[in-house]
């Protein structure tokens, strides 16, 4: 029996291919054939920070291969209004495009013929280009699934008077969607966090388009677990959890930029339960006096602590400077395997931007968090983490509207919510207990392996 080949197509931003890296590697697992279209650029980066520099462009046994994004070089990708405008322009085309190389190539070699598209739900958009040429469909979420019944309710928070037609806020204040799942501030909509305000129309529209295109998919899966969010799932029952994706052992799983491999024997020199981990993700960016704050205030706890500081996200001179203030006990990297570090003995908790992918590689570990969310889906986990479930504490109140300038959080207030965190037992008894809840969902007859396997049964048939 042939084997299925699929096509994966990521939204085109690192905590979007992480995840869909991560199912890829199940699904090649079970013996099926896939292949990985990044953007361009994205796919230059991800090759360029392998270990590995013998040209290949197979990654863990997954194909990789690449489609222009409609940007030209030097263009900022992190303006994701621009960036959507230009992909979906350019895309639809080149995926077409795309979609026939690679059949040709199946079939030349003798191989899997291409037989569905595996879709970020953030490129919902593609479903009716592969469905036109014979494939079948799947979305993906790579984020909770509050944040996919969230964005697909935009109709209902319209007509309660949530928000306007734009998307923006008409009240002030609170709201759930359903019984047990997170609070949400109405200044906190992912659509209104999500860059300049200029760029929200064009987030949303980019929203309610993928949304229209989600019905032509044939199973609509997320990166969570069953679990953890049952008010979500009964608002949308349909959706199928398969999380959490994290590697029980290392797998590239399509970083950006190259892994400092020396953490970890910097990890082993350090006592058990010990080191706070800092990292903010992909995006998110501190001007320099903010950064000197957190440095001090790391340095206030007295405790050795690991801090990620992106090669983008600060000058070299900068980067001098933290390290200087960080001192004997502090070591700030560029970037790190999180979850070596996330999993590993001495590592005590986590200060975190919130993605989504950080949520579940804590949650797994049954590390407390101290939440320092930054934009869209983050403040949505922070109010899991800290209102739900709470495993964690936030370390600051965040702006209030979209574009609003936050306050310098000062180098006590950092040191004293560290302390905070860290005395409170009862916090960290309801991670670990989370974490045990996480790990059973993809053990042997967990809810989330089961999923897998029907995923995989329904893509054979």
């Amino acid at each position: 029996m042939v084997a299925p080949h699929v096509l994966v197509l990521p939204f085109p931003a690192q905590g979007h291919v992480i995840p869909l890296m991560e199912l890829s590697h199940r699904l090649v697992e079970h013996g099926v054939k896939v292949t990985f279209a990044n953007t361009e650029l994205n796919h230059g980066l991800i090759l360029g920070a392998l270990v590995s520099k013998d040209g290949s462009s197979s990654l863990g046994g997954v194909d990789m291969v690449s489609i222009p994004d409609g940007l030209g070089d030097g263009e900022d990708r992190k303006n994701l209004a621009r960036l959507a405008e230009a992909f979906s322009e350019v895309m639809p085309g080149e995926l077409e495009k795309l979609i026939g190389r690679v059949s040709d190539c199946s079939v030349s070699a003798g191989s899997e013929k291409l037989t569905w598209l595996l879709a970020d739900a953030s490129m919902a958009w593609a479903f009716s280009v592969a469905r036109k040429l014979g494939l079948r469909t799947a979305a993906f979420n790579p984020s909770s699934a509050a944040m996919f019944a969230m964005r697909m309710s935009i109709p209902k928070l319209i007509m309660d008077g949530v928000v306007d037609e734009k998307g923006l806020p008409k009240r002030r204040g609170t709201f759930r969607l359903a019984p047990a799942m997170p609070p949400l501030d109405t200044t906190e909509l992912s659509w209104n966090r999500a860059g300049d305000p200029k760029g929200q129309p064009v987030i949303l529209d980019l929203i309610l388009r993928n949304n229209a295109a989600t019905h032509l998919a044939e199973a609509v899966l997320v990166n969570t677990v069953q679990e953890l969010e049952h008010g979500a799932f009964a608002l949308f029952p349909e959706v199928v959890p398969l999380g959490p994706l994290v590697s029980a052992e290392y797998k590239p799983a399509g970083s950006f930029w190259a892994e400092d491999d020396t953490c970890a024997a910097w990890l082993d020199a350090q006592p058990a339960g010990s080191v706070v981990y800092v990292a903010f993700g992909s995006f998110a960016i501190f001007d320099r006096p903010q950064l000197i704050e957190l440095a001090e205030g790391l340095a206030l706890t007295s405790r050795p602590f690991l801090w990620v500081v992106r090669p983008d996200s600060a000058s070299e001179q900068w980067l001098e400077d933290l390290r200087d203030r960080a001192g004997p006990r502090g070591r700030v990297v560029s970037w790190c395997p999180q979850q070596l570090v996330l999993a590993h003995a001495s590592t005590v908790c986590f200060l975190s931007h919130c993605g989504w992918n950080s949520t579940l590689e804590g949650l797994v570990n049954g590390l407390p968090f101290l939440c320092w969310p930054y934009f869209t889906d983050q403040f949505l986990n922070r109010s899991y983490i800290c209102e739900v479930w709470r495993t964690g504490l936030q370390v600051a109140s965040p702006p209030g509207i979209a574009g609003e300038e936050a306050q310098i959080v000062k180098r006590e207030v950092i040191r004293g919510r560290i302390e905070e965190l860290l005395g409170d037992k009862e916090i960290k008894v309801r991670a670990l207990a989370l974490r045990d809840v996480a790990q059973r969902a993809v053990s042997d007859g967990g809810s989330s392996r089961r999923n897998l396997t029907q995923f995989v049964d329904l893509i054979r048939g």
